[in-house]
């Protein structure tokens, strides 16, 4: 998994993981980065258990709004990439 480096900040400034175990979705991956960084998943998932509006997750490239969501199945080898829109004039 690739992280922002505002995010890395919760891993020891670590900007790529590599999560151990079968996590066979990405709502999974996200679940396992949990266990690992707190302060990750608080900043990428909202109350409900959602992606927040504001960050965008892909895997594999393509972003996971167009696919399955946090159902999107996470082949081996796959990436997902955590990215924090940025706004501002």
């Amino acid at each position: 998994m690739e992280l922002p480096r505002a995010l890395g900040l919760y891993v020891d400034g670590e900007s790529a993981i590599d999560l151990a175990g079968d996590c066979s979705t990405v709502g999974e991956a996200l679940a396992s980065l949990g266990k690992r960084a707190p302060g990750v998943l608080d900043r990428v998932m909202d109350e409900r258990g959602e992606i927040r509006t504001h960050v965008n997750v892909f895997l594999n490239g393509e972003s996971i709004r167009f696919l399955d969501g946090l159902g999107t199945p996470v082949p081996d080898g796959s990436t997902i990439l955590i990215l924090a829109a940025i706004s501002g004039g």
